[in-house]
C-alpha cells in the first residue's frame, strides 16, 4: 500500500500537469512514456517504458481524480509560455509529502516533466523521490485499445480508463 501511495504522491504534478490553468490539450492516440526514478536514502533508480492511449475524455477524468485526491492540496500553479509548474502538499497517515515539478508543453505531441518530492517522515523508507518522465505522441490507437488502456513493455495491459 506505501508503494502506491508513493507513486501517486510523486507522480501527481504529472498528472495533474495537463489539468492547469488553461492548457493545451495533447493529441488524442497512443503515447510513449518513459519515466525514470530516484527515491533515497540509496539513490535506488528506477526506469520504465509503458504506452498509454488517451483521449480528451480520459486525460479530464485522470485530472479530476488528481484534483479530489484524498488528503492533498495544490499549494501553487501557474502556466506560462508552454510550461507548467506546481507544488503540492499531501498527507498520508502521519507522513507530510512536498511535491515540487514542472511540466514542459512541446506542442500537442510532446511533455517533459520533473517532479522531486520529500516526505516527512521516511514513508516505505523513502524520504525523497524524483521522478522524469517523458511522453511522445507516436500514432493511432491500436484496434480493439481504449483510452485508459497502458500497455507495460512486458505486454501486460492495464485498464486504467475504468474505474
Amino acid at each position: 500500500m506505501n508503494k502506491v501511495i508513493l507513486a501517486l504522491a510523486t507522480a501527481a504534478i504529472a498528472l495533474r500537469a495537463a489539468g492547469a490553468t488553461d492548457p493545451p490539450e495533447v493529441k488524442e492516440g497512443l503515447w510513449s512514456v518513459h519515466t525514470q526514478s530516484i527515491n533515497s536514502p540509496g539513490d535506488k533508480k528506477s526506469e520504465g517504458t509503458y504506452t498509454l492511449c488517451r483521449d480528451h475524455a480520459f486525460d479530464q477524468s485522470v485530472r479530476a481524480r488528481e484534483k479530489n485526491l484524498k488528503g492533498c492540496t495544490t499549494v501553487s500553479e501557474s502556466f506560462q509560455d508552454g510550461k507548467y509548474s506546481s507544488e503540492i502538499h499531501c498527507t498520508a497517515g502521519k507522513t507530510a509529502i512536498d511535491s515540487k515539478g514542472t511540466t514542459v508543453f512541446e506542442g500537442e505531441t510532446s511533455l517533459h516533466s520533473e517532479s522531486h518530492a520529500t516526505y516527512t517522515p521516511a514513508l516505505g523508507g523513502v524520504s525523497e523521490s524524483t521522478i522524469i518522465m517523458d511522453q511522445k505522441y507516436v500514432g493511432s490507437c491500436p484496434e480493439g485499445t481504449e483510452p485508459g488502456d497502458r500497455t507495460n513493455s512486458d505486454g501486460t495491459v492495464i485498464h486504467l480508463g475504468k474505474n
